[in-house]
């Protein structure tokens, strides 16, 4: 599976694929917090045709929030400075309503070759079921290569709520009101 351009056709779909469990004893396949009290959920993952040889997403640590995710490329990739890819991750999950997926970069890779996740957070819907890709961009000032395998990005597994509008003519007034984009200081901001 190769590297498709931000502007391409997508990631594959996930046609075909046998469900793999997650192993709940190393901690690193456990969500975070959860031998602090918090339940666990259990979330389905199907690897895609080609990707038996990738672990499943997973925590580098005890208190890590967010999985490590890995680039299922065929082969070596570069992405060129100022430039986009869509990187496959070679799975498919089912969150479970009320939950979403948010992919976010890794800060080793941002902070020494200036790659990031274009759409931090990328959202995975609860009903979404289709490969997981990642959307990365190098904003550094040297190619950026992509091997098979390579931890690329991390998934966070959160609570989402959902919203009913309540449309007034004001709003509740706050201390705040309408300041924002650097009105509480800094970067240029009004207040020291």
């Amino acid at each position: 599976m190769a590297v498709v351009p931000a502007a391409g056709r997508g990631v594959a779909a996930a046609a075909d694929r046998k469900l793999v469990g997650c192993g709940e004893r190393d901690v690193r396949s456990r969500p975070s917090g959860a031998d602090q009290g918090s339940e666990p959920i259990a979330i389905e993952l199907r690897k895609l045709p080609g990707s038996d040889d990738l672990p499943l997403p997973e925590y580098m640590s005890e208190g890590a929030s967010g999985m490590d995710l890995r680039a299922a490329v065929a082969g070596p990739v570069e992405i060129p400075p100022g430039e986009v890819a869509l990187v496959p991750t070679g799975i498919a999950i089912a969150i479970p309503p009320g939950y979403e997926g948010q992919v976010r970069p890794r800060s080793g890779l941002a902070l020494r070759s200036g790659i990031l996740v274009l759409n931090t957070p990328g959202t995975i819907d609860s009903d979404y079921r289709g490969e997981i890709g990642i959307i990365l961009a190098n904003l550094g000032r040297e190619p950026f290569s992509i091997e098979r395998g390579d931890r690329v990005a991390q998934l966070v597994i959160a609570r989402v709520a959902r919203a009913v509008w309540s449309e007034r003519d004001t709003l509740t007034a706050t201390g705040r009101e309408g300041g924002g984009f650097g009105h509480t200081g800094g970067a240029g901001g009004a207040r020291a």
